[in-house]
């Protein structure tokens, strides 16, 4: 495009602009005067027939700054037109705009009052309250101790799902040790007794030194074999590793949930390190130096919980609180119901549970002894087979009946009936702890929720909730009549 067809290109548009930002007024005010001075100044030229141009010469009308702006836009168009209209040929021009002065008489802008920054935040947000630096760092303090305590939640959660495969897989292989070793103890029994009877009656000579020796031997390693095996214990090993997997799979759910809810906090992880070590400490996964003791002196329920728990003491500023009303779901018939509850358990359950495992316990005592000793004798006995026939009759039929108490003892599992009357008497040992000190709290806003804790306590006993409150009505009815209740509180085990 050449310059004049630049220029007649740039007055039509410029005349275009005019008339759309006058308004389509007629050319008759300042604005034509000024659309004139820039063609001039695009042009190179200047306009004789017009007054200096000042900007007091232009009135303040409404389009003014438009019209400013769609000049200053034309401006540039001109300038990539000239540009692009020739590669070889170079044009320079200038466009001499006159500078005008600020317009500061025409406009006045009020001046915003200056706010802190988390005033302006919190004023767009809404709210009116100012928040003071302090509580600002101090949230952001308790929002990394929140961080911190969350990321130590999730190390704790990987370590308690390797605990709960870890005792997972030993479980199962220690049940395989009850298997096989009990078959193989049976079978080489069985053998040795076969062998012994054959011993007596074949003739003398070889075949019987043979036979007496092989009968000895099986029977010597029988009672080897059962004399670890009782020791022991791989059924109530196994119970063991299901128990601790099951606690485990128990803590885990309850790290997940807390990770759920939200802002973990110091005093949580602790409380979750102190229940995976009492785990540990209850269900030991090694068996040389730290394998529980499989014939105690005595009965004594499982603990896996931490026995350190210190129970809060009493608040002297809750002394006075009035007990009548409801709080935090609390009330003084709830908390007759819960002492009730806790009766029957010690009573019933837990002195029920203590008789069958001292039984138990007693049973499991005397097959693990009387195992090795049969099995001991029978292979005396088969040593004097041919030399008189009490000696083979003493080599078989203790054999037999060594096999018979070997199957009655490991086939029975008497280890893990007595390893699961120590798990469930530890469970209402743990619940009667858990009311007591629940009850022992005076502030009943530091309890846990009443109405919640009598469900959890319903669900545990496997009741409903009025079940459970019938069951409380008859312990104290018992209690006045001075007779023995005749139900148990828990209806699962």
């Amino acid at each position: 495009m050449a310059d004049g067809g630049s220029s007649r290109w740039l007055r039509n548009q410029v005349d275009r602009l005019y008339v759309a930002a006058c308004g389509g007024k007629p050319e008759t005010s300042s604005g034509a005067c000024v659309v004139r001075y820039y063609i001039a100044a695009i042009n190179k030229t200047q306009p004789t027939s017009l007054p200096p141009f000042s900007i007091s010469t232009f009135p303040l009308s409404p389009y003014k700054e438009k019209l400013r702006e769609n000049l200053h836009q034309m401006a540039s168009s001109t300038l990539r037109l000239s540009s692009s209209s020739s590669c070889s040929r170079q044009i320079n021009a200038a466009i001499h705009v006159p500078k005008l002065p600020k317009v500061i008489t025409y406009f006045s802008v009020p001046k915003v009052p200056t706010r802190k920054l988390v005033e302006e935040l919190k004023i767009r947000e809404g709210f009116t309250s100012i928040v003071p630096v302090e509580k600002i760092n101090e949230i952001t303090t308790t929002s990394t101790d929140d961080k911190i305590a969350t990321t130590q939640l999730y190390a704790i959660l990987e370590a308690v799902a390797d605990r709960v495969e870890m005792h997972a897989n030993i479980g199962k292989q220690r049940e395989n040790w009850n298997t096989l070793l009990l078959n193989s103890v049976k079978m080489i029994t069985l053998t040795a007794a076969t062998m012994a009877g054959a011993a007596a009656i074949g003739g003398a000579g070889m075949p019987l030194l043979a036979l007496k020796l092989s009968s000895t031997l099986l029977y010597s390693a029988a009672t080897g074999m059962l004399l670890v095996m009782n020791k022991i214990q791989p059924s109530q090993l196994a119970e063991e590793q299901r128990n601790a997997t099951r606690l485990f799979k128990q803590i885990q759910t309850q790290i997940q949930t807390m990770l759920a809810i939200g802002n973990p906090t110091e005093e949580d992880v602790k409380e979750v390190m102190e229940k995976v070590l009492a785990v540990d400490r209850a269900y030991p996964l090694p068996l040389l130096g730290a394998m529980l003791d499989k014939f105690p002196a005595k009965f004594e329920p499982s603990v896996w919980w931490p026995s350190n728990q210190q129970l809060q003491k009493k608040n002297k500023s809750c002394e006075g609180k009035q007990r009548g009303q409801k709080n935090n779901g609390w009330s003084e018939e709830m908390e007759v119901e819960m002492r009730e509850i806790v009766e029957v358990v010690k009573r019933k359950d837990i002195e029920d549970y203590e008789r069958l495992g001292n039984l138990v316990l007693k049973i499991n005592k005397v097959l693990a002894i009387a195992g090795p000793l049969l099995t001991g004798i029978a292979a005396v006995g088969s040593a004097f087979v041919g030399n008189g026939s009490w000696a083979a009759v003493v080599a078989v039929a203790a054999g037999a009946l060594g096999s018979a108490v070997n199957a009655f003892e490991h086939g029975g599992q008497v280890g893990m009936v007595f390893e699961m009357y120590r798990n469930c008497a530890g469970f209402f040992q743990l619940l009667q702890e858990s009311i007591e000190a629940t009850l022992e709290e005076k502030d009943l806003e530091k309890r846990e929720n009443g109405e919640l804790f009598e469900m959890n306590v319903a669900l545990k006993l496997g009741r409903s909730l009025s079940n459970l409150r019938e069951l409380a009505r008859k312990s104290a009815s018992s209690c006045m009549n001075g007779t023995a209740i005749d139900e148990f509180a828990s209806k699962l085990f």
